[in-house]
């Protein structure tokens, strides 16, 4: 209990003072509205089309294929930091989690392969192209 008194502590005051401030600003806060408060705003700019206006889906395909690139390369880190520590891999296959550190190996290039199997499917449909 000793331990986490001071978390506990931590969490309290944090909680305490977000709502506060929430609180102070609804109170003290001014409260002017017109109608260049009530307009779309975005990055710093006046609006110039429409805000319901259709994106392209390349805009789409982009965003979707640099999220599964990043989250690859995300499952990727840990397994290199892991297969270069002496406590990482040897140790699982000690422990009898794994049979061998070939298998974790294969196991990491058949990801890998996968993921460039993915790389050659996008390239090949054109979603690295900008037109």
């Amino acid at each position: 209990m000793d331990a986490i008194l001071p978390v506990l502590l931590l969490v309290a005051i944090a909680a305490a003072v977000s709502v506060g401030l929430l609180v102070a600003a609804n109170l003290i806060g001014p409260r002017r509205s017109g109608a260049v408060k009530e307009m779309p705003y975005e990055s710093g700019m006046d609006p110039v089309h429409d805000t319901k206006r259709r994106f392209d889906v390349r805009f789409h395909l982009v965003a979707i294929t640099f999220l599964v690139f990043d989250v690859e390369l995300l499952f990727l880190y840990p397994w290199a930091v892991a297969s270069r520590s002496a406590a990482g891999v040897d140790a699982a296959v000690q422990g009898g989690l794994v049979s061998s550190r070939g298998l974790v190996f294969g196991a990491a290039m058949a990801f890998i392969a996968m993921v460039v199997v993915g790389f050659a499917y996008d390239w090949r449909k054109g979603v690295f192209r900008w037109r």
